[in-house]
């Protein structure tokens, strides 16, 4: 009896030292906590983990999909072989990767690799017959004939001025005047 209570006296002041050191400066110390995969083995967390700087304590459940789709040890040969500058793309490539083969265990990645391309495709496909039909307004619009404008104001129900009534006529008379003169001409006759 004497024997469990110092074992459980020795198991509080573990996990007060522990505690303690966890919390340096607000940030983990790393000699303390295991990281996620090995609190997920269920082993100890040496120094040299090689999972330790690529899973953090708190990122079980981002291990939990690595080692269930891949394997740990798996993993941990492709962390072996990988240069250690690419290590953490590699680890996010592998999460990803299971985060996607979790979700659609048939197809993965290329999955949604295929979705993403065929979407392309058709966005692609649109944008060509959008141009075409850009193209094709371009082309009518440069035959048309050119239609004179006319001031906004002497547009029906817009109230216009005096002077700009007399200058809109005088405008229109001098036509009507010129394509009389032209189709005199043209007849033979002289105008007067």
């Amino acid at each position: 009896m004497a024997k469990g209570k110092q074992s459980s006296v020795n198991g509080r002041k573990n996990l007060t030292v522990r505690k303690e050191m966890m919390m340096k400066g607000g940030q983990e110390c790393r000699s303390s906590s295991s990281c996620a995969a090995c609190k997920s083995l269920k082993r100890r967390c040496s120094p040299n983990c090689i999972f330790a700087p690529y899973f953090r304590a708190h990122e079980a459940r981002k291990f939990a999909r690595v080692h269930k789709v891949f394997g740990a040890s798996n993993v941990s040969k492709i962390l072996a072989e990988v240069p250690e500058e690419h290590r953490e793309d590699t680890v996010n490539s592998l999460a990803y990767e299971a985060e996607v083969r979790l979700r659609d265990p048939v197809y993965g990645c290329i999955g949604a690799i295929a979705l993403l391309q065929a979407q392309m495709l058709q966005l692609q496909h649109d944008l060509a017959i959008v141009r075409a039909r850009l193209a094709r307004y371009n082309a009518a619009t440069s035959r048309a004939v050119p239609v004179p404008l006319l001031p906004a104001a002497a547009l029906p129900g817009f109230p216009i001025s005096d002077a700009m009534r007399s200058q809109t006529l005088l405008q229109g008379h001098r036509s009507l005047c010129t394509q009389e003169y032209q189709q005199q001409n043209e007849k033979g006759d002289d105008f007067q």
